[in-house]
């Protein structure tokens, strides 16, 4: 079944090639015609969907970031070179005095070293 159906698409696409190209001859300034309409179509059709998901949930996202990107330009221009130097020294200091986690790790030791006996007599 899976031959035959095979031999019915390529039928198909044999008789659209012969049926274009009878076309083409017998009137290509209305097959140019048709082709530049389905263009124009297509076109306009594309124009309509981006205009409709311009404002959806992804653009949103890019907006945020761009928002985030001003602000961080903002502020790094506010700073001066000797302001900001003598912050990042302090702030090193800061980060050397950790606070302990809460988290109780314990080591569970296992047996690799040990061969086992596996004489059964």
């Amino acid at each position: 079944m899976n031959r035959s159906l095979s031999y019915i698409i390529y039928g198909i696409i044999t008789l659209g090639i012969f049926g274009l190209f009878a076309k083409v001859v017998n009137d290509p300034v209305g097959f140019l015609r048709n082709i530049i309409v389905m263009i124009v179509i297509a076109g306009a059709i594309f124009f309509i969907y981006r205009m409709i998901t311009k404002d959806k949930s992804g653009n949103a996202g890019q907006r945020a970031f761009k928002k985030a990107a001003r602000k961080s330009k903002k502020k790094t221009k506010s700073k001066s070179n000797i302001t900001s130097f003598s912050k990042a020294a302090n702030s090193t200091k800061k980060n050397r005095i950790r606070k302990k986690s809460d988290i109780q790790l314990t080591v569970i030791e296992g047996k690799k070293n040990k061969k086992k006996n596996r004489a059964l007599f």
